[in-house]
């Protein structure tokens, strides 16, 4: 990967952007060749996964020498769990998205530290653009009508029902973890709710893009968001406006208690 400045000049937050973005640049390349070639879905999925996480895996030893890495498509290490810095990345974040030639999948590039994202970027590479921790996006104003939910596009969580249903909001169908929380950063939405099933590289990058913006972020019953934990699972999230943070709370725990443990959040699928 061509490198825009020297390794010692970059700090995280740039490493961050600078991987996500070329390993976007690299998808849509990838996927006009295949495409122009004849390539079935599933080749184009398939490709994507591996060049994308063989990209982001020789950046990364590059310019973070000696940092641990858990990546969705590599093999899981446990030496991760005592490394100081642990990079959790999603090469291609809403695979079908990318097979089917759609707009809304993203790369997913975060830094850990003592459990908490520290430094993350979300490429967005169909559309060519990067957001990251620093500098962090600027959250629009808060719009007039009631609140957007982006959802699944297939299932949307039984949750997003009841909050929508609750604060006069709709819910949007969207792609990809990653497209869907940018869409909040961006102010295309103001909520995005998800239980029923998700893995740490769903969901570091976008919430460390999102904490910068001021955006609330936790689990879906408002306790705190941990990553490189042993086992990845990580169910269930909630991104949203502050103002609604309170309230959306609010309605799981009546649902379900003050807390969702990790194998009672599948029955908000």
């Amino acid at each position: 990967m061509p490198s825009d400045a020297p390794s010692e000049e970059l700090d995280d937050h740039a490493i961050a952007a600078q991987v996500a973005t070329a390993a976007g640049e690299l998808l849509t390349a990838l996927r006009a060749e295949l495409v122009d070639a004849g390539a079935p879905r599933w080749a184009i999925e398939q490709e994507g996964d591996r060049r994308a996480h063989e990209l982001i895996m020789d950046a990364l030893t590059e310019l973070a020498p000696g940092d641990a890495v858990l990546s969705e498509e590599g093999r899981d290490h446990a030496s991760r769990l005592t490394a100081e810095r642990t990079w959790i990345v999603d090469p291609l974040d809403g695979t079908r998205e990318y097979g089917e030639l759609r707009h809304d999948f993203a790369v997913h590039v975060a830094l850990v530290v003592d459990h908490a994202p520290v430094a993350g970027a979300v490429a967005l590479p169909a559309l060519a653009t990067t957001l990251s921790t620093h500098p962090a996006p600027t959250l629009p104003p808060a719009p007039a009508h009631g609140p957007r939910l982006v959802v699944s596009r297939s299932r949307p969580a039984m949750i997003c029902h009841v909050i929508a249903d609750d604060l006069g909001g709709q819910l949007v169908p969207l792609g990809s973890a990653g497209a869907k929380a940018m869409a909040v950063v961006r102010g295309e939405a103001e909520i995005y709710a998800h239980a029923g099933g998700q893995y740490e590289w769903d969901s570091c990058a976008p919430v460390a893009v999102a904490a910068a913006a001021g955006l609330h972020v936790s689990r879906i019953d408002g306790s705190p968001l941990r990553y490189n934990r042993p086992d990845p699972w990580l169910p269930d999230l909630l991104i949203c406006r502050p103002e609604h943070a309170e309230r959306i709370i609010e309605l799981v725990r009546a649902r379900v208690g003050t807390s969702i443990e990790d194998d009672e959040a599948e029955m908000w699928a």
